[in-house]
């Protein structure tokens, strides 16, 4: 009988007792003997049934506390035979039950008052308040729900908290899925770079003989990975493969195919390089083709000769080792002048600027395409944060030079006034947004074109309606030359403007040093046509006495590490950023040096240049770090750490590159 019911049963029986009392009383009204007769009638029975009554409701109570105890006991040992391991700990962490599957399946040894974490090493919070957590544990993987009761004292305050972790055991679960992923298809193009360049100048016999070669090893790169391949163009491929081959190939780098193209040549020592785009994730095959195709894109705007994986809006890079070939065509460079001489036509202003901290390149370049754009009769004007530049110089020597045309140079203020929709903003060596000398000029903007020659990165410019973008050239002062003998001018180019951009030429090729190809000499020359001064030139970049003793200390203060010359500047000083940069070119003339890095401090961090021949790429080791540059060129700004903190991780950088070179 429920409780309930037997409630119901006590409530009756007295309500009976109470009937045959009242009709007790109601038969002494007529005959007082019978009254007496059924008075002491009732009182029997009601004195035998409230026996009965207390005997039945002991012995009920005595069943029940037996049941109860019976079924703790079942519990308990239910639970410690359950076949799921399962233990209990308190808020601590500290293990103070388990039963016996957990010793089978988990921890044979004694687990008594010991640290979960000491067995598995799990988040308790995260697994506390999320009741529901998965983990790997040796081999297997197991579901670990959690259940949380208060632990009270005799006055049903709590004193304490336990909780019931059940591990479920999901290994066949995980292993099914991770096969299901694996056999996902990924879309990969390959593209077999500067085709058209590396075929110019050999005979067709010689082009048939590499072209066989290239096919034959995408076929048998193909097949060792049991992909499908496709060739839809003379130097493009098409490929499936699942994503249990494409994880392979990312744990090697891409080797097996990116170091097995550089073996077939062209000339004899011109290596074949490829660039490879790969689309992970899409909903559908079209969707993972287009993703593949944008980290295509992606790597031919790196420079080429490596392997770019998207995955929603996260790209992975892999190689990128070697310089690339250089463009022998023009026809590029003059459609893009063709169309920007339109695009400046139709626009009523023209603000030009380079990227914060601008140099000599990104000014000269910025300066090239001011003076060429007022020649054609544009409203241009160059901004540049005169308080943080590198190229102070330039900007007194084109301020002091160009009086007749009035001052080239606008702030940051008259910029955003005059700004309409007819505006056009023209950003040179530079496509990262992040890196812009104006946000504000550049989010005010209605027509971005941009002009750059470093490799692309993730957070590039996206909305410009024209893009003039060469990971090949040597700058941007470069391809502005380039640029400008296109245009039809009124009038020849002012001596001051060629000097502005052949100092940025000078700059990023080292004088003519580093990344100088045909082109650059092409573009040197029409300059010097133009009347370039290469001794005014050479003049712009001369800096203080007190800038070459500062250079002087951070040279000194250069420790080698694995070839590379790594030195410290941790003082604050206002010429930091030219010392720095001239201190990392002079530590490459150290015999041995592949690479050099000057660390020095900034307002709310370091900054860290970079700078090689190419036997060394500075710019994928800086990749690593937040920054970017060129293969013999770059540099990483680290936000809230010491210069000591910073080679410490740029060492790991290091190591980490050439762990994956070698």
């Amino acid at each position: 009988m429920t409780g309930k019911g037997w409630k119901s049963f006590k409530l009756v029986s007295m309500l009976l007792v109470i009937t045959a009392l009242i009709c007790a009383l109601c038969i002494a009204q007529f005959n007082e003997v019978r009254f007496w007769l059924m008075l002491g009638v009732v009182s029997v029975v009601s004195i035998v049934y409230l026996g009965l009554f207390l005997r039945f409701e002991n012995n009920l109570h005595s069943f029940v506390s037996e049941m109860e105890s019976q079924l703790n006991l079942t519990e308990r040992d239910s639970l410690y035979k359950f076949p799921a391991p399962a233990l209990i700990v308190d808020s601590e962490g500290i293990i103070i039950w388990f039963n016996k599957a957990f010793t089978e399946q988990i921890h044979s040894d004694d687990a008594y008052g010991v640290h979960l974490n000491s067995i598995i090493g799990i988040d308790l919070e995260q697994t506390f308040s999320q009741k529901e957590t998965v983990i790997e544990y040796q081999a297997g993987h197991y579901r670990i729900t959690a259940v949380t009761t208060e632990k009270c004292d005799e006055n049903d305050a709590p004193v304490s908290e336990l909780t019931l972790l059940c591990f479920e055991d999901i290994s066949d679960y995980i292993s099914a899925k991770t096969d299901y992923e694996n056999s996902h298809v990924r879309v990969m193009i390959i593209l077999v770079d500067s085709y058209d360049e590396l075929f110019s100048n050999i005979k067709d016999s010689d082009k048939a003989h590499i072209t066989i070669q290239i096919d034959k090893m995408m076929e048998t790169f193909m097949e060792e990975r049991h992909g499908i391949l496709k060739k839809i163009a003379s130097d493009r491929f098409f490929a499936l493969i699942s994503e249990n081959e494409l994880k392979s190939l990312e744990g090697e780098h891409f080797r097996s195919i990116l170091e097995k193209a550089h073996t077939i040549t062209t000339d004899g020592h011109t290596p074949i390089t490829v660039s490879i785009g790969v689309g992970r994730g899409g909903d559908s095959l079209p969707e993972s083709e287009s993703m593949a195709k944008q980290a295509l894109d992606m790597t031919q705007g790196r420079g080429g000769d490596q392997v770019a994986v998207k995955e929603d809006d996260k790209y992975t890079f892999y190689g990128g080792s070697s310089t690339g070939v250089e463009k022998s065509t023009k026809v590029k460079t003059r459609i893009f002048s063709s169309s920007l001489e339109s695009i400046i036509a139709e626009s009523d202003m023209v603000i030009i600027m380079g990227h914060s901290w601008g140099d000599l390149d990104a000014i000269g370049a910025a300066a090239g395409i001011c003076g060429a754009a007022r020649l054609m009769g544009a409203n241009a004007y160059v901004y540049s944060n005169t308080e943080k530049t590198l190229a102070g110089q330039l900007i007194d020597r084109l301020r002091d030079n160009i009086d007749d045309e009035g001052d080239i140079f606008i702030t940051e203020e008259e910029a955003l006034a005059a700004m309409t929709d007819r505006t056009l903003v023209i950003i040179t060596d530079t496509n990262n947004k992040d890196l812009l000398d104006s946000p504000r000029i550049y989010s005010a903007a209605s027509k971005v074109v941009f002009i750059d020659h470093h490799i692309m990165v993730v957070n590039s410019i996206d909305n410009a309606i024209l893009s003039l973008h060469e990971p090949y050239a040597s700058s941007a002062s470069e391809m502005v030359a380039e640029v400008i003998q296109y245009f039809s001018l009124d009038g020849k180019l002012s001596s001051y403007y060629a000097d502005a951009l052949l100092a940025g030429i000078m700059l990023d090729t080292k004088n003519f040093v580093t990344k100088t190809g045909v082109r650059t000499f092409e573009a040197a020359a029409y300059l010097k046509k133009l009347g370039a001064d290469t001794i005014a030139v050479k003049l712009l970049s001369a800096t203080s006495i007190d800038t070459g003793i500062l250079r002087s200390k951070i040279i000194e203060s250069a420790k080698i590490y694995k070839d590379c010359a790594i030195a410290l500047c941790d003082e604050k000083q206002p010429n930091i950023r030219v010392a720095a940069s001239q201190a990392a070119d002079e530590l490459l003339s150290i015999s041995g040096v592949d690479a050099s890095f000057v660390i020095f401090r900034i307002e709310n961090g370091v900054n860290i240049s970079g700078r090689s021949y190419g036997a060394l790429n500075v710019q994928v080791i800086l990749e690593k770090l937040g920054g970017g540059g060129h293969q013999t060129m770059a540099a990483a700004q680290l936000k809230d750490i010491t210069c000591e903190s910073a080679r410490v991780v740029l060492t790991q950088a290091i190591d980490e590159h050439i762990r994956n070179i070698s």
